[in-house]
């Protein structure tokens, strides 16, 4: 043994030929941390004096290589000066260079995944060799960071500019196929000849039929363009890469420039432009709210895993109600592998619910994400029934049918009759109480909320809804079903709207009031997509619906009477009453129109302002500012009602389950974090401000509290 650490060991396997073994003591998988960097730096020196090698193989024990850096230093690191993330990042490449160095030709064997830190290392050996099924990349960008460990220097000139802005600033998780089509890497091939494969590169090295060191020093060197084909490929990339990644999102761009600044430079020089720039957006807000996410989700995975071990399996599913979000449900459950049966009333439902199955599934097809014969295997998950005939073998029930308190009562109670004792009944309704829901049934203990967002194969989240009698096994069953359809699921309390719901409509009301008050609704749409919003609150109305925006609004104003009703008639129940319901019927704030592709567009309406006469009392120009100010404020102050009332269990599942849900800009990490970043002193004076426009904008008295002794939601 040439050394032997907790994270690594290094042994001579044959012929002079050492093999550095990465698997790190404890964990599941591979990462960088602390540990791992001091020793692979221990590791090198012993492989440097040792006399006699021929070779290095890289390896890993793990499933993976090595996923990357261990995030939850991030923020103890990111939070120090400039200077010592500088002074940091070249420490750790002085260790990824010194391997780059060795006196001998060195592979690495890739298997699982090799992301970040991980694919860095890979980079700064010679050669690499890949397992068919593994994948690489460098996903900072996704943390608003990018790649410090070498990986804009080495990569930019092993592959090209083009291919390493392309992998860099997209963040992309790239398979064997294409890594090897632009060179990333030497040789793709079964997992069990890896090492094999290694070995025969590092013989045909030492034989002199591979040049290991020019292929090194052409890493190590400049970039191989001229100034005028330097320029062209930097400059044209900045602008596309700008324009798809936003302002709000300053990593991509930010990565390009410092690829440009190192083009003619060699590696150590190259690396410590590298190392400035990536500690310039790792101070930044975006890559500590986008570090938070990452490790709030980290958190969710963990609390998903927790309910998983007192879950039943669920072998068979069903859904009630073959519509549009009946027929997403099946389609999900199909695709993810467990079966479904999908009933409705009436022929005529089933067959829609079919139709939009196989229209995602064609989608799929079109996209080359699945061959034409999956497609029957998927279908074939999905059987349709109007009776209840074999729902006594089903596991788990989610009922999808309209969004009315009567009908899910006696829908509820009719299954409930149908199925077995053990069998979990979930309802799909998006505001009505759980517990209201739960009063006639005989099993309370079994049912619980199951709200999933539409369209449901884009949204990620699932609130899965406890009411006062859910058992924990109905609660860690829904979860593992929502997790086993590829959703992250977040556990809330029962409340009109639960959380997503009850947090959003005071959005909805700072917007119609503000329409009130005179401002433009295609301004304030325009303001609110500024500010980092997928959609201006008029055109999320629109894609909502406005039916199920007016219909949802009365809950939740019967719920909470002093913050969410509304005297007289609101924007929301003009267009309603005009038969303006949005996108559903082409007419809402906006007009919707087929573009090109036979995809709604949506179009100005001057019509809209006309109907909308009544209703607003005078003309203002309002400031970005206000405007942000009056629909952010009832937002937030929501959520740390929620979080207050217990909805929801901490912090991070009430961020998570806005940025999942209604798409919160991601990069300004939710709302209790929104509320850290302004300050919660600088908050409460600015709701303080506007406290005559009513409950919606005053804060808690906790919340006062919090900004008095300077406490934060986020530590």
């Amino acid at each position: 043994m040439i050394y032997e650490g907790k994270a690594i060991t290094v042994k001579e396997i044959e012929g002079g030929i050492a093999q550095l073994n990465f698997d790190l003591q404890g964990e599941s998988v591979n990462k960088f941390n602390r540990l791992t960097i001091e020793e692979l730096r221990a590791a090198t020196d012993k492989l440097e004096a040792e006399k006699g090698l021929k070779g290095l193989v890289v390896t890993s024990s793990k499933d993976s290589f090595i996923v990357g850096a261990d995030i939850n230093e991030f923020t103890e690191l990111f939070a120090g000066p400039e200077e010592d993330l500088v002074a940091n990042n070249l420490k750790a490449n002085e260790v990824f260079s010194a391997i780059e160095d060795l006196p001998f030709p060195t592979v690495t064997a890739i298997n699982g995944m090799a992301l970040g830190g991980g694919f860095e290392m890979c980079l700064a050996t010679d050669y690499r060799v890949m397992d068919k099924t593994a994948k690489v990349g460098l996903p900072e960008v996704k943390l608003g960071i990018f790649p410090g460990f070498g990986g804009t220097v080495r990569l930019s000139r092993l592959v090209g500019v083009d291919y390493a802005v392309e992998w860099i600033c997209g963040g992309t998780e790239n398979r064997a196929d294409k890594a090897l089509n632009i060179g990333a890497v030497d040789a793709v091939l079964e997992g069990e000849k890896l090492v094999e494969a290694a070995i025969g590169i590092i013989n045909q090295c030492n034989a002199g039929k591979l040049d290991y060191k020019a292929r090194r020093e052409e890493k190590k060197g400049k970039i191989k363009l001229n100034a005028m084909e330097s320029m062209m490929a930097f400059e044209i990339s900045k602008a596309y890469v700008a324009g798809q990644a936003g302002k709000n999102y300053p990593a991509p761009v930010e990565a390009i420039k410092v690829m440009q600044k190192h083009a003619g430079l060699t590696r150590d020089k190259a690396i410590e432009v590298e190392a400035k720039g990536f500690a310039k957006m790792a101070k930044t807000n975006v890559a500590a709210c986008l570090v938070g996410l990452f490790l709030n989700d980290q958190e969710l995975k963990k609390k998903a895993k927790a309910w998983g071990k007192e879950a039943n399996d669920v072998k068979l599913a069903a859904v009630l109600g073959a519509g549009i979000m009946g027929g997403g449900v099946a389609f999900q459950s199909a695709l993810k592998g467990t079966p479904i049966l999908m009933k409705d009333i009436n022929q005529d439902g089933i067959a829609l619910g079919l139709k939009e199955a196989k229209k995602l599934l064609t989608k799929r097809i079109d996209k080359g994400k699945m061959k034409p014969d999956q497609m029957a295997d998927v279908l074939n998950n999905i059987t349709p029934t109007l009776n209840y005939g074999d729902f006594k073998n089903v596991d788990l029930v989610v009922e999808a049918v309209v969004e009315n308190a009567k009908v899910k009562d006696a829908v509820l109670r009719e299954t409930e009759e149908s199925v077995r004792e053990d069998t979990i009944l979930t309802s799909n309704t998006s505001t009505i109480s759980i517990n209201k829901l739960a009063a006639n049934l005989k099993r309370p203990e079994n049912f619980c909320g199951m709200h999933f967002f539409n369209p449901v194969h884009m949204m990620p989240l699932v609130e899965v809804i406890r009411g006062e009698k859910t058992s924990d096994r109905a609660i860690a069953t829904t979860v593992a079903y929502a997790k086993a359809m590829g959703k992250t699921p977040i556990v809330v309390n029962d409340c009109p709207g639960f959380l997503v719901n009850r947090v959003l409509f005071p959005y909805f009301g700072g917007f119609v009031n503000l329409v009130r008050d005179g401002a433009d609704f295609q301004h304030v749409d325009k303001v609110m997509e500024k500010f980092g919003w997928p959609m201006g609150p008029a055109y999320l109305l629109d894609v909502v619906g406005m039916d199920t925006g007016k219909h949802a609004g009365e809950v939740m104003a019967e719920g909470f009477p002093d913050r969410m009703k509304h005297e007289g008639t609101t924007a929301i129940d003009v267009m309603y009453d005009n038969n303006r319901y949005g996108q559903k019927n082409d007419k809402g704030f906006y007009k919707y129109e087929l573009d090109r592709k036979g995809k709604q567009k949506k179009v100005v309406d001057e019509e809209t302002y006309k109907l909308l006469e009544p209703v607003v009392q005078g003309k203002n120009d309002f400031s970005d500012d206000d405007i942000i100010a009056r629909m952010m404020l009832p937002l937030c102050l929501e959520t740390v009602r929620c979080l207050e009332d217990g909805i929801v269990e901490d912090p991070a599942d009430a961020d998570m389950g806005l940025i999942f849900g209604i798409g919160f800009p991601p990069f300004r990490g939710g709302a209790l974090r929104y509320i850290d970043d302004m300050g919660v002193d600088k908050f409460v004076e600015l709701a303080d401000k506007f406290a005559d426009l009513g409950p919606l904008y005053h804060p808690t008295e906790k919340l006062r509290e919090m900004a008095k002794t300077g406490e934060k939601f986020f530590g």
